[in-house]
């Protein structure tokens, strides 16, 4: 028994959207037939429905399957409320069949046929075909072919011209019981939808397309879709401490490194102003507030603490992030201690706390020229600026 459908209409007209899954992928390679292979944290097949399902003009989606993928099925989309999936057929104009047959008992006004194969399926898009849709035309999305295009027949290569040539996606929108009504002839003769209406002498319209809704076939295209979509983030780290008398001979803490000076840093922690920096920078560019969010001065258990605590945990909120260090750039404001003969083991220490390639961190160091407290040799300043790399959110 099919589950209620409950209409989430904005107008009076009922919309459904019908996805075709019935393929086996062989082509894609991998255990799992491609339509059920995990992309960015869940199948492709239910990123398609989920598109549309949260579309708020789309009643309900119908999917059709191969029966052998039942279980898997389930496991994707069985937590969703949808009508119980539809066993495809031998061809895809089988399997379209039987999904329209599923939903004629609903009485659709229009209906959009997609692929399982197009995982990227935006609002924008589908508004813009409903935008387009009328009673008697069908609406495609549509992207010009921008490549140079050649034929090979007969053992030569012959030039076509790509002026009016354009790739066809879906979903494509038609009205239901026009679509439902096409002679079987242009049904099971055409390579999509689209192309049996045209057969059947009906209008139709195209809209822009995307060039993300590309139709993922082989091996290689599943492999690029599975790699997640990224982001560059950049985040400015500053700290500064204050240079107090040792009172005997001394070290300060440096990015790790235990530096001789004549002074000591002032600080509830070790005082290490290169790491203290480079901890804002990253938290920054997470947009997670900075080193005092998670390590407050008026907290005692931090007094002297080693700062690679700190540290850490920024890697660790990377890490949650799903995210890695592209870059550090940490840059020493002081008079003393000379930074040049520390830089390599700073460099060194860093990126073993990173956990990242010694190449992308850098370290360098410049004076006031005397000017102001590091010139007064007051204290000591450091910026570091983090460039990281995201997944993208939707």
């Amino acid at each position: 028994m099919k589950p209620d459908i409950v209409p989430r209409m904005v107008d009076s007209s009922r919309i459904f959207a019908l996805v075709v899954a019935a393929g086996s992928g062989t082509r894609a390679g991998g255990a799992l037939p491609k339509q059920y292979a995990p992309i960015a944290g869940k199948p492709m097949l239910r990123h398609c429905v989920e598109a549309l399902r949260n579309h708020p003009r789309i009643i309900a989606v119908q999917v059709v399957i191969d029966p052998a993928h039942h279980a898997l099925y389930d496991a994707t989309l069985g937590d969703l409320s949808l009508p119980a999936p539809v066993a495809g057929g031998v061809s895809r104009a089988d399997s379209v069949w039987a999904g329209l047959e599923a939903l004629a008992a609903h009485s659709p006004d229009y209906v959009l046929v997609h692929d399982a194969a197009r995982p990227f399926l935006s609002a924008a898009l589908i508004d813009r075909l409903l935008a387009a849709l009328a009673p008697d035309t069908g609406v495609v999305p549509a992207l010009p072919v921008a490549d140079t295009v050649r034929r090979y027949a007969a053992g030569a290569w012959e030039e076509v011209s790509r002026d009016g040539l354009f790739r066809i996606q879906t979903p494509q929108a038609f009205s239901f019981p026009a679509l439902y009504h096409l002679d079987a002839r242009f049904r099971h003769d055409a390579t999509d939808e689209a192309a049996a209406w045209l057969a059947a002498g009906k209008k139709l319209a195209y809209v822009e397309g995307d060039p993300r809704l590309q139709k993922i076939t082989t091996a290689a295209e599943l492999e690029n879709a599975i790699q997640p979509a990224t982001r560059i983030a950049t985040g400015m780290g500053y700290d500064v401490h204050t240079l107090i008398p040792a009172g005997q001979a001394h070290t300060i803490c440096l990015g790790g490194i235990d530096i001789p000076h004549a002074h000591k840093l002032h600080g509830h922690s070790d005082a290490d102003v290169v790491i203290h920096a480079v901890v804002d920078a990253i938290l920054g560019a997470l947009a997670e507030g900075d080193i005092g969010t998670f390590f407050p001065p008026s907290d005692a258990q931090w007094k002297g603490a080693d700062s690679a605590i700190f540290l850490a945990k920024a890697c660790e909120r990377l890490a949650a992030r799903s995210g890695r260090l592209m870059h550090l750039d940490v840059t020493l404001i002081c008079e003393a201690p000379k930074i040049g003969p520390h830089r390599d083991a700073m460099r060194q220490h860093l990126a073993a706390l990173l956990d990242c390639p010694l190449e992308r961190v850098s370290v360098k160091a410049t004076t006031t020229e005397r000017l102001g407290f590091t010139g007064r040799e007051e204290g000591i300043a450091c910026h570091a600026i983090a460039t990281l790399q995201l997944p993208e959110t939707v």
